[in-house]
């Protein structure tokens, strides 16, 4: 292999007329965000500090997980008996795995399960707040400040959708959450039947969670997360005026989304990237890729592919000899990169090969005889 050769050029991934604006929103503030990247699709006041209501359990779950195991069995506190709205009809005393309250406090939201979370963890609400808080910080969640686990209407208690977008992906990470906020219903100790707040689970087949949250501060809330081909979007909307528009908004953002990127085959296996020459008065090889290559790349925008080769190289040559490599980006990021291959198989003029002689077990080479 002699000099390489460096050829870059972009190449549009797919036609800019798919590339729209986001849908009209009815709300505070929202957020559109591909989860591989957190590259921001659209938004608008994505960083007001507003109430999130009962998003702010996937906190309380996070926090309960870092103390907690999944097994072990909490008593109800009476606090968190007595907290009202939402519930699951916990009494004192009562003795649930904290694997029954989280289910609890994330599909049906009840905030008697969140409570009891949090007094299992720490001797007040206060308490377990400022370990909510410090989750926070260590998450970079700089427009958070928590007040209760139960994300009822308190004074101070603020977030905005870039962090409850953040948050959300966060907690996703977690199997075990990932396989909650999916369930419509559930089945907890004491025969207790758990059903949704989430419509989306039900309208929008691609949905695979978050979680919702009304107040009357707060209006109606929710971080929602669909996945389509090769991509996983999340959306948040806070301050909705209705239960209806916040779920015809999301379903909107999510949908546009989706949209907004495609599977494309950023690497070819037919094509031909390169050649390089052999001399000997023969024809240059051709230099294909070792393997095709899929990629999920955003409607409209350009990519960059570039070519790395030899030149000129010694024979023999070898199907399959690698002989440089192709990269696509998508800006700064690495969405493809194979090795550039020989096509075929050139010897030497005249070459007879390798001679080999064998004494016992020791292999002689005679060398190249021309």
């Amino acid at each position: 292999m002699r000099r390489l050769a460096l050829l870059v050029l972009a190449v549009l991934a797919v036609a800019p007329s798919a590339h729209a604006a986001a849908p009209p929103v009815r709300a505070s503030a929202w957020i559109v965000e591909n989860a591989a990247t957190g590259e921001v699709l659209a938004s608008s006041d994505a960083h007001a500090q507003l109430p999130i209501a009962s998003i702010t359990k996937l906190m309380t779950v996070l926090v309960t997980l870092d103390h907690k195991k999944l097994t072990d069995v909490v008593t109800v506190d009476p606090r968190a008996a007595a907290v009202g709205e939402s519930s699951a009809g916990l009494e004192p005393g009562d003795q649930l795995s904290v694997h029954d309250l989280i289910e609890a406090a994330l599909i049906q939201s009840a905030n008697d399960a969140a409570d009891a979370l949090a007094l299992s963890v720490a001797p007040d609400f206060r308490s377990f707040a400022a370990l909510m808080n410090e989750k926070a910080a260590e998450l970079g969640l700089h427009d958070t400040h928590f007040v209760r686990p139960d994300g009822l209407d308190a004074p101070g208690h603020i977030s905005s959708a870039a962090d409850v977008t953040k948050l959300a992906r966060v907690a996703m990470h977690t199997r075990f959450i990932r396989d909650t906020v999916r369930q419509k219903t559930a089945t907890i100790a004491g025969g207790r039947t758990l059903h949704t707040w989430d419509d989306l689970l039900s309208t929008l087949p691609q949905t695979i969670g978050v979680k919702t949250g009304h107040t009357g501060d707060a209006g109606w809330c929710q971080v929602a997360a669909v996945r389509g081909r090769g991509v996983t979007i999340y959306a948040t909307l806070l301050g909705s005026p209705t239960r209806g528009e916040r779920n015809d908004d999301l379903e909107s953002l999510l949908i546009w989304g989706l949209a907004q990127f495609r599977v494309v085959p950023v690497v070819q296996p037919t094509r031909v990237y390169a050649t390089v020459g052999v001399g000997y008065g023969k024809s240059p090889v051709e230099l294909v890729a070792a393997t095709p290559q899929l990629a999920v790349t955003r409607v409209g925008r350009p990519l960059t592919e570039t070519v790395v080769a030899a030149t000129q190289a010694t024979l023999p040559v070898r199907r399959g000899q690698v002989f440089g490599h192709v990269e696509i980006r998508d800006g700064s990021r690495i969405v493809g990169k194979r090795d550039l291959v020989a096509s075929r198989t050139i010897n030497k003029p005249g070459a007879v090969g390798r001679l080999r002689w064998y004494a016992g077990r020791t292999l002689h080479h005679l060398g190249n005889l021309f």
